[in-house]
């Protein structure tokens, strides 16, 4: 076990496997700086922990209730909660989850809700796991409670499909489960995974690069002169559409992204005009492939079919990788129709060494989420 933060991190033997290369050009520049300098609106405490082979970010929260979710709980289950009450389609109940949330929104700023400990946190929408083991994870465990016994440990974005034997270990240590969405994989490298309809879907999504005149640009050949426009793309979707309490990722982020092939970039050029207009970056690990870079020019026509395109070309990568595809959250009917599977995600929160009122948050939502919050998911197909 080796520990560094910003000051130590000189020090901090990075393994020379694969992950450990990534995981240093990923790290050492958002300890050099801070992580808002890259992603404006994440505050935290940054630390590394190598555990054998395995590198995990770790971050540190007090309160920052205005952070985006990938270091805020109260972001997650609160702000932004609310900006997706429209997809409840009766009134009432909006108007009831809407004062149902502001009543939790203050329960949890006075049971100090944000006090966080994030484990193996890439400050990205999906973290993917390394292959840790029991031994090593209850290591790190008893190590994080030592360094901030104030805090709740988290470790978020687990489900059943990737993370069976890590739940089931978590929960052996005394982890509650706590839902946080409903997600979507898709294995286009699997026949049977993909009926004949969903692979016409894809086939024909794709063919609308050619009718619309678009060309696949590989990561090889975006220039540094592209990274305003991907920076852009991304805010056009994430932020101005969906959320600014999304990870706010600026040209800083990019360009280190590009270059140090933090993502694999892939993007959408019109032969037209010359321009860029839709962006996707993937990484992978033990087999699974997530996305969190996904933009389009949202000012042009819908019938242009920009997100099915790129989302032809993510599925056909993904089937080119033989992962399995992470497609997180939204867009459920399109997914669905193109053979994407469903599962609950979780954050996985150790807090039985807090006193009660600290605990009380998280055992609400527990509960809440895990009998009402799910069927609800599952019923809307959220």
């Amino acid at each position: 076990m080796h520990w560094a933060d910003r000051e130590s991190v000189g020090d901090f033997p990075w393994p020379a496997a694969e992950d450990g290369a990534y995981a240093k050009r990923f790290l050492l520049p958002l300890l050099e700086h801070s992580a808002a300098f890259f992603i404006a609106n994440i505050r935290t405490r940054l630390y590394v922990l190598r555990t054998g082979e395995h590198v995990l970010p770790v971050t540190v929260n007090e309160e920052e209730y205005d952070n985006s979710y990938v270091c805020s709980p109260y972001t997650h289950y609160v702000s932004y909660a609310k900006q997706e009450l429209y997809l409840i389609e009766s009134r009432l109940a909006r108007r009831v989850f809407s004062g149902l949330l502001t009543v939790m929104g203050g329960l949890f700023r006075a049971g100090q809700f944000n006090r966080t400990v994030h484990a193996n946190n890439w400050l990205v929408s999906t973290n993917l796991y390394p292959s840790c083991t029991s031994e090593e994870l209850r290591a790190v465990t008893e190590l994080l409670l030592e360094r901030f016994p104030d805090h709740a440990l988290v470790y978020r974005s687990l489900n059943r499909t990737t993370h069976a034997e890590l739940i089931d270990s978590l929960q052996r240590e005394g982890f509650r489960l706590v839902p946080s969405r409903q997600i979507y994989f898709l294995e286009p490298s699997n026949p049977a995974r993909m009926n004949a309809k969903a692979r016409w879907l894809v086939k024909r999504d794709y063919g609308l690069l050619a009718s619309n005149q678009y060309e696949v640009l590989e990561h090889e050949e975006l220039r540094v002169t592209d990274v305003p426009r991907l920076a852009e793309l991304y805010r056009l979707l994430y932020l101005d559409k969906y959320s600014y309490d999304n990870p706010q990722f600026g040209e800083r982020f990019f360009e280190l992204a590009l270059r140090e092939r933090l993502l694999h970039f892939q993007a959408l050029r019109s032969t037209v005009t010359g321009r860029i207009d839709a962006v996707l970056g993937y990484f992978c690990r033990n087999g699974v492939m997530t996305t969190p870079v996904f933009g389009y020019d949202t000012s042009l026509p819908q019938e242009l079919g920009l997100y099915r395109m790129l989302s032809a070309v993510l599925i056909k990568q993904a089937r080119s990788n033989g992962h399995l595809l992470h497609e997180s959250s939204g867009a459920a009917q399109f997914k669905r129709n193109r053979g994407a599977v469903a599962d609950i995600e979780y954050s996985a929160v150790y807090d039985a060494h807090l006193p009660w009122h600290r605990r009380a948050g998280w055992a609400f939502l527990q509960v809440v989420l895990n009998r009402v919050g799910v069927p609800l998911l599952q019923k809307y197909k959220l």
